[in-house]
């Protein structure tokens, strides 16, 4: 099982068009469906506001949508104050709060990440303006980040 970043879905909505990748589409409500892919709530809720038709399809593929639940609020608090941040003051070129709840889901229920937001060629040495690759790697978190082609690659399906 992988949690799926809002980023990830959005991107592959727009540059898949379903209508000209529908094999990738079909393959990927499979998993969904089958639970290897599964969606922070607050992700869907990004994808909602953002994408609104992707949000209908992954309503129909019966995604599976994880609540923000005690213990991902405590690991969310944890991965905040390993990153340095305090209250609300995010820096605007590391994670927000969602980022922070989707990494801090992925890590309570022990699986990887796909995430299409910006690899970092050089860690920032400032622990608040890293992005979702780069905190997913922090030695206190150390959960598989993916995008979405590395995604599909490993899959070794082939769409034909």
């Amino acid at each position: 099982m992988l949690v799926v970043d809002a980023s990830s879905i959005i991107s592959a909505w727009d540059n898949y068009p379903i209508r000209q990748f529908p094999g990738l589409w079909v393959w990927m409500a499979e998993q969904f469906s089958d639970k290897q892919l599964v969606m922070s709530r607050v992700a869907y809720d990004e994808v909602l506001n953002k994408a609104p038709e992707c949000a209908v399809w992954l309503r129909e593929a019966n995604t599976e949508l994880i609540d923000i639940t005690n213990a991902i609020v405590h690991e969310a608090l944890r991965i905040k104050r390993l990153l340095g941040i305090t209250s609300d003051n995010y820096h605007s070129k590391g994670v927000g709060e969602n980022d922070i709840l989707i990494i801090a889901t992925a890590v309570v229920n022990n699986v990887g990440l796909v995430s299409d937001e910006g690899r970092q060629q050089r860690v920032p040495d400032i622990p608040k303006k890293r992005k979702i690759p780069a905190v997913c790697s922090m030695e206190d978190i150390d959960i598989p980040c993916i995008n979405f082609i590395e995604f599909i690659k490993r899959s070794n399906v082939v769409f034909g």
